[in-house]
């Protein structure tokens, strides 16, 4: 029986109340047959009424079985069931008392106990109802530690969505946090989003506010009349309450789930788009179309139903004033119609605007997101005024058009204000004037102003309406146009067959990186043997890196077959590392096998840094690596590559980013015939020579062909360019040689010892990670970690490391954290009122106090207008018909189009100021981040700053005026509907308190709970973005380990995470309304009520006034709650920009009173005087009491073991770091004393990462424009980058897409060479600016340098020890101190750390 009923009392319960009802109905149909056979012939109501009762009670048993075996808890027909059963029942209950009383006796008792006890098990049946059932037994065991409780809620709780009380409370009482939110319903999430069906609603008519004043008017209606009426209005505002806040939340809902859908779409999408698409749209304009684009479907969802709800409001209220003014309301309809066709006009412009405007913004996210990319490189040139200027111009073009929008806009809101005001008078004063005999007495004149408001809000509406369909259509155009770009095409590389023996093979293969241009590629014939060690060598350019491409499908194939069997992986040039933990960049998702991953980090050399780094290998990494230093970023990408134990490896020169040792090591276990992967197909793209002979044949290119290929010796024989070139650049590298040279490494103690020294090898990033010892490494990293996390609560738990069972790594220490970006934090609590008054600031105190001035008589002249109505309509009749009616219509007429007026202004102030407050918090913001210090952009991921810039502004551009406008006019509107009441029925003020009450805990409940709700919100979005271009720009590596799958997954779940706070969101609104509505509904049934009591002493009018007025009540209150929270919310943006425009700033670009004098400095000599310096406050000290001359025109090369303090020293030179003590002088001149700029343009350098911006090729070398056509191709000239230039069609003017990717790596470093050249400067610094070139271009560019820089000071931080041999001097760091200073002769004869490094390097 029980497993039949579910689990739990309730249901036997029911079960039994069930058969108990039955039983009394068939009890009475007995009776009735027991009359009959005793021969009195009952009515046939008593054998239909026992009967119906019994099948009916019989079913609604049945109901609930069959309810609770479908698992429902709460079920809303059972309880609208029983509740009309007992409501049914009361009014027979009460008259058959009456009757008993009347008679004195009971008629038939038999009948009477059984209704009475049929009464009780209903209503016992109706409580029961309205509790919750436990889950049945079968239903699924619920694991989720926090459900979404509306699955679970019973029905009245979701009716009332009482079920989000809860969360009310706890957020009232405490802030909540990421782990408060509920988990998702299934149907919610990213993978199930499906398009919902927008739910249809109907507004019910104000039609009672007529009944109640014909009452008020007629003073022979029986009191209860009244009463009945007063209830049957606060019933239907309650029935309207409930049936549009489901509406609103079904259809918010929806809203969310088509941005969830259409987020999904576009990030599946750029995982294959090709390399020519990605080229014409950045990062930045991707991710706009997620953020904004996307969101403004979500905006348009609660308007959509207005399309064919707005028309049936209008048509029902024209029919109700037809019936009220007769044909008259014609003249009010014609005047609506006119105006139609004004705002189709406006609606066109707006949209125009809109596109302009979206592309501007995309213009500028894009240049943002490259400044943020290329900060340092614009640092060390001092050319951030330029990109301001470029950003400036774009924002002013962008508030251009966001002000003329504004202004049109007012015009709109203005003849809205008016419309519904204008239609009334002209009605009315039809109506007086076309028949002498039409009265205006207070029923005509109030139901009208009731009917004409019903009007307001659909006609207000649509011009929202417009705007948001207008800004959507622009948004799903732009998104349309991004899915209909061309993608990958996935059989450009055939998978699954190949000739036998081979693992790769290309037969007649051409390529291209996008149709428009030139094939890179041409005519390829390549075998690659399954298992053989292939390298691909050539000039810079000539298309390495493009065959690699071509191998893994991501160029374009014009001709020709691409067969590859096998599973692959992929080093890119540039490594691409993910922000997570050292571990999970090396898993890349595969299962940890602690051997294998063991075994991976010994042969790339890692172990050592996994030492260094604070939290081992459980180490989180920042945005693109930032916290790596170009060697290790270079080996992580090689383990994830050894790790995924793939068939085919393909290696983009991943040597060049190493020291020459750790190249050796690297390419002894990971590559050659020794290493982890022999026996795996690997092509090795490379400038190392060394490594040549071991290879198994070599493919030479040059100009994107093949010119020779075959094994090494073959080659050697062939007396080719390729034996030319090995002549040239290895005279005495003959076999033994080779050997000879790394012999001093054989010793295991000495190659860990050099490996140590590798740990952070060559140093980029992180203000170029020199400490000085691993101590320092580690503390550096700690306090790193430590400075992260500080105040901010501990960052992540690391969680234990895996190491694997041949415990290498001894972790001698608890390390420290791991994490190194900050976790942005929501702020917590309420915004500070600081917050509102730096906006009221930024838009101007006087524009604010106008503002406000305005609304206050915009409300003035309202309630004067209606006022002036109600005595209108109590003019003593003469003989039936109204005097004065002129001047009755003139002074309506007047009140009227003032508060329009009015409004106008209000609005134009607004418009203006809101602009005014976007230019200046833009500025602001602007300002201070272009003048940060390195250090934050090291700290901050750049997506955050960026979502500042994009969200945060879109925010203060373009939402927070409009919020502001419409939380006044709801304010002013409430505060005149309660002015009006009290005035009119005195007695009101006694409600006004208690309902204030009750309004004010709503308020501040909710307040709490949904500010902090779409905090969080805000602050899980950033990820999204984040994950998004950190996908899109390691998209090729993505495919080429064919993890697109996961990494859409994972996207979701960021989605996901994101919606965690969005639906709560939405419910705490729902909650809030029904509160309020709660409220307002109560305002309307005292007001009416208290007309009722009191209508012995009111006119018509008067009561006509307050009722119509309390009508518009209710949603003037929730607006304006809504209103207020809205502006909490989004006034969070000006809280981040604001702290984000007061992060500390560097030192001043130029220091008036102390500028270098005119062509300073004339020799270029460089001292440095006990000089010491650190990273950041608190950490040790990276060069210590450094004290050396450089002389004037020395050329100086630096080496030194990583670690030293190489790159240290050229970033003090640039005052990138600022001296901790000591000084630093040029030609005799304190740096420290003169503005960064002075500085910064006098010095040039070359720096490691070329990093070229989009734009054209000129503006990447002069973007000043201080220099003429003729010295750009000097330039160009002597960087051998004349012939490529020449030969684009576009020239000096050649695009360069985002990052400099459609040149190679050589390419960008030979363009940094051509921005030397230009610069010319006396002191020219260059930092292993030849690392990724191949040795022919390198000889050439160290001609160059030798001759054009041949009176210049030249320091150089060397890795090819064979570039510094002929210079003046040598100097050799060692943990931040000099160690030896003198010629390379000198040096080597000496025998010291030099000698060992020349040795390695077989120069000694």
């Amino acid at each position: 029986m029980d497993a039949l009923c579910g689990s739990g009392e309730l249901g036997s319960k029911f079960w039994v109340l069930g058969v108990l009802l039955w039983c009394v109905s068939w009890a009475d149909l007995f009776y009735s047959f027991h009359g009959l056979v005793h021969g009195r012939a009952p009515a046939p109501v008593f054998f239909v009424t026992p009967l119906v009762v019994g099948v009916t009670m019989l079913l609604a048993t049945l109901l609930i079985q069959y309810e609770r075996l479908q698992g429902v808890q709460s079920s809303g027909v059972l309880i609208i069931f029983w509740f009309l059963c007992v409501v049914c029942a009361i009014v027979p209950f009460r008259s058959k008392i009456l009757l008993a009383k009347a008679e004195g006796e009971i008629s038939d008792p038999f009948r009477f106990t059984t209704f009475y006890i049929h009464f009780a098990l209903v209503l016992s049946a109706l409580i029961l109802a309205c509790f919750r059932e436990k889950p049945p037994f079968f239903s699924a065991k619920n694991v989720d530690p926090n459900p979404y409780p509306e699955t679970s809620a019973g029905f009245l709780s979701r009716l009332f969505f009482w079920w989000f009380t809860k969360m009310a409370i706890y957020g009232y009482r405490h802030p909540l946090e990421e782990k408060d939110l509920w988990s998702l319903k299934e149907e919610d999430r990213s993978q199930m989003v499906v398009q919902q069906l927008l739910e249809a609603w109907r507004k019910q008519e104000k039609q009672t506010a007529r009944i109640l004043i014909r009452f008020i008017s007629n003073p022979m209606a029986p009191s209860w009349w009244g009463f009945l009426v007063a209830g049957l209005m606060f019933l239907c505002s309650m029935m309207q309450s409930l049936i549009l806040q489901h509406y609103y939340h079904y259809i918010f809902v929806t809203g969310v789930k088509f941005r969830t859908g259409i987020m999904g779409v576009i990030y599946r999408k750029a995982l294959v788009i090709t390399n020519s698409v990605k080229r014409a749209s950045t990062v930045g304009e991707i991710v706009n179309l997620m953020s904004v684009d996307a969101q403004r479907f979500m905006d348009l969802a609660p308007f959509l139903n207005l399309l064919w709800s707005a028309p049936l409001q209008i048509i029902l209220a024209i029919y109700f004033l037809w019936q009220n003014l007769g044909p008259s309301v014609l003249a009010g309809v014609a005047f609506m119609v006119l105006l139609i066709p004004l705002n189709g006009a406006v609606a066109v412009k707006m949209r125009a605007f809109q596109v302009k405007q979206m592309k501007l913004k995309d213009s500028r996210i894009k240049l943002m997101s490259e400044i943020l990319n290329g900060i340092k490189v614009l640092k060390l040139y001092a050319w951030e005024p330029s990109f301001l200027k470029q950003v400036e111009g774009i924002r002013q073009g962008e508030l251009q058009l966001l002000r003329t929008a504004a202004y049109l806009h007012t015009t709109t809101t203005f003849t809205w204000m008016c419309s519904p005001f204008l239609v009334t008078l002209i009605t009315l004063w039809v109506y007086v004037y076309v028949d002498p005999n039409n009265v205006l007495d207070a029923e005509k004149a109030f139901v009208s102003v009731s009917l004409f408001n019903i009007l307001r809000l659909p006609l207000n509406m649509l011009p929202q309406l417009i705007s948001n369909l207008t800004q959507a259509s622009v948004s799903l155009k732009r998104i349309q146009q991004f899915l209909s770009q061309e993608e990958l095409d996935p059989q450009s590389v055939e998978r699954k067959t190949i000739s036998p023996g081979y693992a790769i093979t290309i037969h007649s293969g051409t390529f291209t990186w996008a149709q428009d241009l030139p094939p890179t590629l041409h005519s390829l014939d390549i075998q690659v043997p399954k298992g053989a060690l292939v390298a691909v060598v050539g000039p810079v350019g000539c298309g390495k890196s493009s065959l690699v491409s071509a191998l893994l499908g991501e160029m374009e194939k014009l001709e020709g077959k691409v067969h590859m069997k096998g599973s692959v992986a992929y080093v890119p040039q540039q490594a691409w590392i993910q922000n997570c933990t050292l571990q999970e960049n090396v898993l890349f998702g595969k299962a940890l096998n602690p051997k294998r991953y063991q075994q991976t980090l010994e042969a790339c050399a890692l172990l050592a840094d996994l030492e260094m780094l604070p939290g081992g290998d459980q180490t989180e990494i920042g945005e693109k690596g930032i916290n790596l230093s170009g060697g290790q970023r270079q080996r992580v990408s090689l383990a994830r590559a050894v790790y995924s134990d793939a068939d085919i490896f393909l290696l983009d020169d991943p040597l060049s980013a190493v020291d020459s040792h750790v190249a050796k090591h690297i390419f002894d276990h990971v590559i050659g015939p020794e290493g982890v992967l022999a026996g795996k197909t690997r092509v090795l793209v490379t400038h190392g020579i060394s490594f040549l002979p071991q290879t198994d044949f070599i493919i030479v290119l040059a100009d994107g062909q093949v010119s020779e290929m075959g094994p090494y010796p073959a080659l050697l024989q062939r007396n080719g360019s390729f034996a030319n070139f090995l002549c040239n650049y290895a005279p005495d590298e003959d076999q033994g040689h080779l050997e000879d040279s790394w012999t001093a490494l054989e010793g295991a103690e000495d190659k860990e010892a050099l490996l140590i020294e590798d740990t952070l090898s060559n140093h980029t990033d992180l203000t170029d990670n020199d400490p000085v010892t691993y101590v320092v490494q580690k503390q550096f990293m700690r306090q790193l970690s430590a400075l992260s996390s500080d105040g901010e609560g501990q960052g992540r738990p690391v969680p234990r490391r895996h190491l694997g069972p041949s415990e290498k790594v001894q972790v001698t220490e608890a390390k420290a954290d791991g994490a190194l970006t900050q976790e942005e934090k929501a702020a917590i609590g309420t915004v500070e009122l600081s917050v509102f008054w730096d906006y009221a600031k930024a838009v101007g105190l006087c524009t604010t106090l106008a503002i406000c001035l305005l609304y206050v008589g915009q409300s003035a002249a309202a309630i004067g207008a209606n006022v002036w109505l109600s005595a209108w309509t109590n003019d003593a009749m003469a003989d039936s018909r109204q005097n004065n009616t002129s001047l009755r219509l003139g002074v309506y007429a007047a009140l009227g189009i003032l508060q329009g007026f009015l409004v106008m202004l209000a609005a134009m102030a607004m418009a203006a100021g809101g602009i005014q407050a976007a230019r200046v918090l833009h500025q602001a913001l602007l300002h201070n981040k272009i003048r940060s210090p390195q250090s934050f952009f090291d700290t901050t991921p750049s997506g955050r700053i960026l979502n500042c810039f994009s969200k945060d502004i879109y925010v203060v551009d373009e939402v927070l005026a409009p919020v502001i406008l419409m939380l006044l006019n709801s304010f002013f509107n409430a505060i005149s509907t309660l002015v009006v009441i009290m005035a009119s029925t005195p007695l009101f003020t006694v409600v006004i308190l208690p309902l204030a009450v009750l309004y004010t805990l709503v308020q501040r409940f909710y307040a709490a709970t949904s500010r902090q709700l779409k905090r969080l919100e805000s602050v899980s979005r950033s990820p999204i973005y984040s994950h998004f271009s950190e996908t899109v720009t390691g998209a090729s590596v993505i495919r080429a380990y064919n993890r697109s799958r996961d990494f859409e997954i994972i996207s979701d779940t960021k989605v996901d995470a994101n919606q965690r706070s969005c639906y709560p969101y939405i419910i705490s609104n729902r909650w809030l309304s029904i509160g309020v509505e709660f409220v307002g509904n109560c305002v309307v049934l005292f007001a009416a009520l208290f007309a009722v009591i009191g209508r012995s002493s009111l006119n018509p009018g008067l009561v006509g006034l307050s009722v119509s007025y309390s009508l518009q009540v209710t949603f003037a209150l929730n607006w304006m709650i809504r209103m207020m929270s809205d502006l909490e919310s989004n006034i969070v943006a000006v809280e981040r920009v604001k702290e984000y425009s007061k992060t500390e700033t560097e030192a001043p670009w130029v220091v008036e009173g102390s500028r270098p004098p005119e062509g300073w400095p004339p020799r270029g000599e460089v001292e440095f005087r006990n000089y010491s310096v650190r990273y950041r406050p608190g950490l040790d000290l990276v060069l210590r009491d450094l004290s050396l001359h450089v002389h004037g025109g020395e050329k100086v090369g630096i080496v030194g073991r990583t670690g030293a303090g190489k790159s240290s020293m050229t970033l003090c030179l640039f005052r990138i770091l600022e001296a901790a003590k000591g000084e630093i002088r040029i030609d005799g001149l304190n740096v420290a004393d003169i503005g960064l700029h002075d500085l910064r343009s006098q010095l040039t350098i070359i720096p490691q990462d070329p990093i070229l911006f989009s734009g054209t090729l000129r503006m990447n070398l002069d973007p000043f424009g201080s220099y003429s056509e003729e010295d750009i191709w000097w330039a160009l000239e002597l960087s051998h980058l004349h012939t490529f230039v020449s030969s684009q069609p576009a020239g000096l003017d050649f695009q360069c897409s985002e990052g400099g990717e459609n040149l190679s790596v050589g390419q960008r470093q030979l363009v940094c060479l051509a921005r030397a050249l230009l610069r010319k400067s006396r002191i020219l610094v260059l930092d292993e600016a030849t690392a990724a070139i191949d040795l022919e271009t390198d000889n050439l560019i160290q001609a160059t340098i030798r001759t054009q820089f041949d009176t210049c000071t030249v320091l150089t931080i060397a890795h090819r020890l064979n570039t510094i041999m002929d210079y003046t001097r040598v100097l050799v760091l060692d943990k931040g101190v000099v160690a030896e200073f003198d010629s390379p002769a000198n040096l080597i004869a000496a025998r010291g750390i030099f000698y060992g490094m020349a040795r390695d390097a077989g120069l000694a």
